[in-house]
Order: structure tokens, then C-alpha cells, then sequence
């Protein structure tokens, strides 16, 4: 890449002996120069070629002299780094240049050397700036995604039909899942604003790309939970699918996260996650100014208690039976009978696994530890037991052999 100079001064030979300073870089394609001789010259070239890095200038010239230059520079092209060439003993004019946006200055009669570590530092301090205005823009744009109103895919959906924007609702069969992770209203309350608002930017940035990599729907972020749907607002035949697939990828990006930030220091609880399938009223609650797409119904809400009994079952994703139905090539093993709370009837739950998990004698250990438990035969309690000395870290393997060892039987689970 090549780094490109406008030289603003009247001197004569100044050009040349710039050309021949520089003459390697300029043959390697590393410098290019410009020259103007004076303020309104400099200002023509800008317009007509505005790919310069930086601008080099006298202060005292004929027209339009440094410091007019400067000012309509700081009007016109605030990205452009200028540096300001004047006399050792005109420090007033050097002073009032740096106090106008200057970057540096250079005293004549010029020392090259110094002119070329000038140059390196300037080009290095605007490729800084450049950098620093595309990450700012890159969090603005991350920031509108997460602020909007409706997900990528929900745009789309409305590009082809402008009816679903009108107010009003549809059922529709869909998957739902919610996340949230633990701890994090204390976590919020020890943390200083800036790590706090980079931690939060950043996870859920990282989650709701997943989300719409699975081109779910992100229908609401609150705080650091999230609500995705799946099969709203276009159909999606494999749903049950898409969820738990997203679910499992969020879980692998969220303990990955969790990793870097105890590395510095920052113990980020895990995130949970509720899955769950059915009928749902799904649409525009609203309309006008206030525009809120979004989901309701029992579906909606046993994935939201899903997600809430991780914490007491031990393990990080939770899924509904319905799920599982609607998803053949589903790989996980059973969590129990739940009752969740607010509710009378039993819900078979499962816990989702990679395929590695699934495969790993451990899991099969645990189907037939669960097997037991479920037929009431009392060898549960040394099975589960056996299991947690093999890998202590198993909370849903713990939970079991804890509410067994209380005098629980079978695998009804009523949560509270």
C-alpha cells in the first residue's frame, strides 16, 4: 500500500530535493508525493484527488498561507493528518497551527531525517484513526442490529410481503428458545461501566449472529437474556431443528467466552438455555411508532421455565419433549418428568449433546444410571454415584444422586 503526502509550499526547489530524499521509497512504491504552492492550489488537488494521507505545509506562502489551509482542512477533510513546516523562531504561528488540529510541525530549515520519522509517525497516527472511525462504525452497526425492532431475516421477509408489518397476530407452529446468564445482574453491579459495556456488546453480538446464522428471529433482548424464534415470520419446516442446533452452538460460543474473560479476571456465570416447540400467537403487537414483533402462548412460556430450571438441574440447555418429536436425528439423554412452576402436568426434558458427548461411554453410563432410577431400582443411587467420581464437574448427574439420596424415587422432578 502505498502512503501518499501533499507538500504545500512556494519554495522552488523544495520538490526536487524531497524526490531525491525519498527517491528509494517512491521507486518501491511505498511513498507518493503531491505538490501545491500554495493554500487555494492545495485545496483544487484535494478536490480533485481526495486519496491523500497526509498534507505537509508551510505556513507562510502567497494566496492562502498555512494556517487559512489548516482551518479549511479541519472543515473539509478531518480525516487528513497535517503537519505544519515553519521558521525555528515562529513558534506563535506553530503554537496557533497545533491549536487548530495540527499534528506535528517541522521547523526549517528542514532536516530530512526528521521530515521522514515525521512522515512515519503521521501515516501510523491516521491509519490509527482509521481504524479507530471502522471499529466505532463497526460497534454502531452492531449496536442498530441489536436495537432494532425485527432480525435480518424478519427484513427480508417483509421486502416480499409488507402485510406482516400490519398489526395483528397469526398462530403459527414454531421453536422458541431463551437464554440468560446466571449471575450477571451481580456480575453487572462489580464491573466498571467500560468492561461492562464491552463484556455485554460483545456476547450478545457474538449470540445473535449465531441466532441468525440459524436464521432464527431475535424477537427480544433484554438486559443479557435473549428470545429467538424459529418458524416466524416464514415458515421453517425443520424448526425443532434449527433450535437445537442453535442452542448448542450458543452454549460452545458462551463457554468460550467465558474462558477469555476468567483469563482477565472476570468470572461470567453460564449461560442457560430453554428449548421448546408448538403452537404460538406470533406477530406485530403494535404498529406505527411502536412496533414489537414478537411471540405468546404456552409454548412461549414452558421455554422461558425450561431455561429457568437449568440452575437447578445442573446442566446449561434444557429442551421440551415436543422438541425432540419434532427432531429425529435429535442426540441427548433425559433429564426427567418436570413439573415446571405454574404448571400441573408432567414434561419429559432433555439435555442436548454434541455428538461427541453423545457417544462417549459416559453418556451411556448415564442412560443406564437414569434407567434405573426410573424403574425405582435402588442400584440408582451407586450407578449416579459411580458416574460423579468419574467426572465431578456432571451437575445433572449430581442433581440425580442428590434428590435420590433425600429419598426421591422415580424421575418426576417438580421444580420450584
Amino acid at each position: 500500500m502505498t502512503d501518499r503526502i501533499l507538500v504545500v509550499d512556494d519554495e522552488p526547489d523544495l520538490e526536487d530535493l524531497i524526490r531525491q530524499t525519498f527517491r528509494r521509497q517512491i521507486r518501491d512504491g511505498a511513498l507518493a508525493f503531491g505538490f501545491a504552492r500554495d493554500g487555494v492550489e492545495a485545496l483544487a488537488k484535494l478536490r480533485d484527488d481526495p486519496g491523500f494521507d497526509m498534507v505537509v505545509s508551510d505556513i507562510n506562502m502567497p494566496r492562502m498561507d498555512g494556517l487559512s489551509l489548516l482551518a479549511e482542512l479541519q472543515a473539509s477533510s478531518p480525516g487528513t493528518s497535517t503537519v505544519i513546516v515553519s521558521a525555528y523562531g515562529d513558534m506563535a504561528n506553530i503554537r496557533t497551527a497545533m491549536n487548530r488540529g495540527a499534528f506535528d510541525f517541522l521547523t526549517k530549515p528542514i532536516d530530512f531525517a526528521d521530515f521522514e520519522a515525521t512522515v512515519r509517525k503521521t501515516i501510523a497516527h491516521g491509519a490509527a484513526l482509521k481504524d479507530a472511525r471502522a471499529r466505532a462504525a463497526a460497534a454502531e452497526r452492531a449496536h442498530a442490529s441489536l436495537s432494532r425492532y425485527f432480525s435480518p431475516n424478519l427484513a427480508l421477509s417483509l421486502a416480499a410481503d409488507a402485510h406482516v408489518l400490519k398489526p395483528g397476530a397469526e398462530r403459527r407452529e414454531i421453536a422458541t428458545l431463551f437464554t440468560d446468564i446466571a449471575g450477571f445482574t451481580a456480575l453487572a453491579e462489580s464491573l466498571e461501566p467500560h468492561a461492562l459495556g464491552e463484556l455485554l456488546s460483545g456476547y450478545l453480538e457474538e449470540m445473535t449472529e449465531i441466532a441468525f446464522a440459524h436464521e432464527g428471529t431475535v424477537a427480544k433482548i433484554i438486559g443479557d437474556a435473549i428470545h429467538v424464534l424459529f418458524g416466524a415470520p416464514a415458515d421453517q419446516p425443520d424448526a425443532a431443528s434449527r433450535a437445537i442446533r442453535c442452542a448448542l452452538a450458543l452454549d460452545a460460543r458462551a463457554e468460550a467466552t467465558r474462558a477469555e474473560w476468567a483469563a482477565r479476571g472476570v468470572a461470567l456465570g453460564a449461560t442457560r438455555i430453554g428449548v421448546h416447540a408448538g403452537p404460538a400467537i406470533v406477530g406485530n403487537f403494535g404498529g406505527g411508532r411502536l412496533f414489537d414483533y414478537t411471540a405468546y402462548g404456552d409454548t412461549i412460556n414452558i421455554a422461558a421455565r425450561l431455561e429457568t430450571a437449568n440452575k437447578q438441574l445442573g446442566t446449561r440447555i434444557c429442551v421440551g419433549d415436543s422438541v425432540v418429536a419434532r427432531y429425529p436425528e435429535f442426540r441427548g439423554r433425559p433429564v426427567g418428568n418436570l413439573i415446571l412452576r405454574g404448571r400441573s402436568e408432567e414434561l419429559r426434558a432433555y439435555e442436548p449433546l454434541t455428538a461427541d458427548r453423545h457417544v462417549h461411554e459416559h453418556t451411556a453410563h448415564y442412560l443406564q444410571a437414569f434407567g434405573k432410577a426410573e424403574a425405582r431400582d435402588p442400584g440408582a443411587v451407586s450407578a449416579f454415584a459411580a458416574l460423579l467420581g468419574l467426572n465431578s464437574d456432571d451437575g445433572l448427574v449430581g442433581f440425580h444422586l442428590k434428590r435420590i439420596l433425600g429419598g426421591a424415587s422415580g424421575v418426576s422432578i417438580t421444580l420450584d
